[in-house]
């Protein structure tokens, strides 16, 4: 159950088989400039039950996202970019910058040796990923790329990875400030608690979550990812008999492929 709604009446109830969808031609304009960013889904598994996702909860006065619980993440920096084509691939910017930002907001580093505190001194005086030592960014495995197109929220192009967190990983220590605490939880304890009124879940981690939900451990959680395309996901509004709602493609492995644009929160 999500909300006032299971998973089979928002599934049913997806952007292509709606019968009151209004199919009128809409406007088009000019895409908004994005953001490049990226995100780690860090994930570990418990002796009984579904795997643990670590998440962060923004700090209220941040101007993207304040207060919401998100994947530790953030924008693509000129180092990322740098250290990737000094790697010999520029497509691998994304994951160090889901690296870097994890090691900044919650104190693991994925694919990267050495002490994790010094690591993150370092990153914070302003030193590059590619200043921190050699980097392995094989773990992270992609999960999802999203574009939302809604103006004049600020826009960001994202792409999501996951990875397991390592045997040897410290525990996660929050940055105090971007966010505001760091917390392991099943996807599903994240999403009765965003229905509960205890958490804001953006649209974009609502619908990640719902897929990882369905997941019994890390092992079925990484083969998903690698069973689905990676494709851009830029939600639409699709206006129907009951009232709008945000709508993503159903051929990418999400389970809700719907939700009422009312009770949709989107930055």
């Amino acid at each position: 159950m999500i909300g006032p709604y299971s998973y089979r009446q928002l599934g049913r109830l997806s952007c292509r088989t709606s019968l009151h969808t209004d199919f009128r031609r809409p406007q088009v304009f000019p895409m908004t400039p994005a953001i490049p960013a990226a995100t780690l889904i860090l994930l570990r598994d418990r002796p009984v039950g579904p795997p643990e996702i670590l998440m962060v909860e923004r700090a209220a006065a941040m101007a993207f996202a304040g207060g919401a619980l998100v994947f530790p993440g953030g924008r693509i920096d000129p180092g990322d970019e740098a250290l990737a084509l000094a790697m010999g691939d520029g497509d691998l910017a994304p994951r160090l910058a889901a690296i870097r930002e994890t090691i900044e907001e919650a104190g693991i580093a994925i694919g990267l040796p050495g002490d994790v505190a010094a690591l993150r001194a370092a990153l914070a005086e302003g030193a590059p990923i590619g200043a921190l030592g050699p980097v392995d960014s094989s773990p992270l495995i992609p999960y999802a790329r999203w574009r939302p197109e809604h103006v004049p929220v600020r826009v960001f192009d994202t792409w999501f990875f996951v990875a397991r967190l390592p045997d040897d990983a410290p525990a996660a220590v929050v940055d105090a400030t971007e966010n505001v605490r760091t917390l392991w939880t099943t996807a599903a304890d994240a999403l009765r608690a965003a229905d509960r009124g205890e958490a804001a879940l953006l649209f974009p981690t609502r619908r990640v979550l719902e897929r990882l939900a369905r997941q019994a451990d890390v092992a079925a959680v990484l083969a998903d990812a690698r069973a689905w395309p990676v494709r851009t996901i830029t939600p639409r509004v699709e206006r129907r008999g009951d009232g709008d709602w945000i709508c993503i493609p159903d051929d990418l492995g999400y389970p809700v492929t719907g939700e009422p644009a009312t009770r949709a929160v989107r930055g």
